[in-house]
């Protein structure tokens, strides 16, 4: 290993502005190409330079890299690592197996330990690491619970017996969120003290319909020639504006999981309030990241989602209180004359390895008495959707989801997606949809309406005829409905 080693990087002046900064959370938010990465790899290695030495006269740090899955770690985030540190005059090459790197230069001893979020077991190692500090590469693909977590484990190595950490904290780089991510809420609403956020100039700006090269885009010269206007070209304005301009807003990605949902037919002008009188069915998804949808059947057999209960990194438990507080709060009169049925993945009634008890138990023990749908195939819960949004009654759509559904809308209209597969040819893409954020909402959706009873051709279950609603209930007949729910 040489003692003396030369990098050539220059930093753009917003990344400058990143690396100057001290706070304990620092954001890079830009449009592609604009070196936000490269940014950060600088940004540990500089720090691990600065790190102070232990009694040894060794700088040690240690450092997690995290990326949202296996697949885009590998792909990309290791391999922007590697092109500037993959070289041996800074020691070993990477643990493949472990996914380790260790560098040393001088006195300096790194370890960067490269992480995806992808496996449960990567997620518990994440969640018990004892690091200088993170970097979580395209943040806005991670849950602010992960965000939090990593934090609580950073400024922990060396420990204080050793030395201390010269500086410890979690940076991230992103392209530009939507508007109603935690980030933009951090960002822009809340900016809470100890976070800062570096927004990069687009490498295009929109002149009167027209986008045109900035003249302040950071990185051009690492970048071919026209790198943003060649690009232009089948482009919808939307992604243009998030990932050329560097602006806030929502893109669709990938294959919609209900390519029948048009948004300017399915969303309501106005927030949907719950007609009095009709039952509330209530989807849920359990996991990681609970979530629930409200929604109704009228008498003429149209839906309408009028609500949700989104969350992000949070238990079971903690998430059914959360409901029956809303529910208890927001629709008293419902609760009082008996008009919910919550539906849940079957899924749902598996045990934990760390907690005999199942969601559902857990649920009905805190007063909520939710059943599981008779089925977890994903075309039948697809089809019952389905079936709702291919109907036209009167002139009016068959499925209409509120404003106040925000984060459902967006899954929807495209966020709930199959990935795609990337690979050179025809366009194919992954058997089963991406799990994110909007994944949970929408999914919880499926299932309040698969219990509910659409889709009833292909379930081939029992139905019978209700006279005085003049339309047909689903009637399940292996769980009978509870008479009485949220216990006292």
């Amino acid at each position: 290993m040489s003692n003396s080693i030369s990098i050539d990087y220059w930093a753009e002046p917003t990344i400058e502005k990143f690396h100057q900064c001290d706070d304990f959370y620092r954001i890079l938010i830009g449009p592609v190409g604009s070196g936000k990465s490269t940014g950060c790899c600088f940004d540990i290695f500089t720090r691990a330079m600065e790190q102070r030495p232990g009694r040894d006269g060794i700088r040690r740090t240690r450092w997690a890299v995290i990326r949202n899955t296996y697949r885009e770690l590998k792909d990309t985030t290791i391999k922007t690592w590697l092109d500037w540190f993959g070289d041996r005059q800074f020691g070993p090459e990477i643990n493949k197996q472990e996914m380790v790197h260790v560098v040393r230069v001088n006195d300096m001893e790194m370890e960067v330990m490269f992480r995806a979020l992808d496996r449960p077991d990567d997620i518990k190692k994440v969640l018990s690491m004892e690091i200088t500090g993170a970097w979580i590469n395209e943040c806005r693909e991670v849950p602010k619970g992960i965000m939090d977590a990593i934090g609580d484990r950073s400024g922990r190595y060396p420990s204080v017996r050793g030395g201390g950490c010269t500086w410890s904290g979690v940076m991230g780089d992103t392209n530009p969120p939507d508007e109603d991510h935690w980030l933009y809420r951090l960002a822009e609403e809340d900016k809470p003290e100890g976070w800062s956020f570096f927004r990069q100039p687009g490498g295009l700006i929109e002149l009167d319909g027209e986008f045109v090269p900035n003249s302040t885009a950071e990185n051009i010269k690492n970048l071919e020639k026209d790198y943003y206007i060649k690009r232009v070209g089948g482009k919808d304005h939307d992604y243009i504006r998030v990932y050329y301009c560097g602006q806030y807003g929502f893109v669709r990605e990938g294959k919609p999981v209900h390519p029948e949902y048009v948004d300017a037919v399915h969303c309501s002008h106005d927030i949907l309030e719950p007609i009095e009188g009709r039952t509330i069915f209530v989807g849920l998804d359990f996991g990681l990241t609970p979530a629930a949808v409200f929604g109704q059947r009228l008498v003429d057999g149209r839906w309408i989602w009028v609500d949700e209960l989104v969350s992000e990194d949070m238990g079971i438990i903690r998430f059914a209180e959360l409901l029956k507080q809303k529910i208890a709060h927001e629709y008293p009169e419902f609760v009082k004359n008996d008009l919910f049925e919550f539906w849940g993945d079957p899924a749902g009634d598996a045990r934990a390895q760390t907690d005999e008890r199942t969601p559902f138990m857990i649920l009905n023990t805190l007063g909520i008495p939710a059943q599981k749908c008779h089925s977890n195939d994903p075309a039948l819960r697809r089809e019952a959707v389905k079936a709702a949004l291919g109907r036209m009654i009167d002139g009016k759509p068959g499925l209409l989801v509120s404003p106040k559904c925000k984060t459902t809308r967006k899954g929807m209209a495209g966020g709930f997606s199959y990935k795609r597969v990337q690979i050179a040819g025809e366009e194919r893409f992954h058997d089963k949809p991406d799990k994110n954020r909007y994944s949970h909402p929408c999914e919880a959706a499926e299932y309040m309406m698969l219990g509910a009873g659409e889709g009833k051709v292909l379930l081939n279950q029992l139905y019978v005829h209700d006279e005085d609603e003049s339309e047909f209930n689903f009637m399940d007949r292996t769980m009978p409905r509870p008479n009485s729910w949220m216990g006292n």
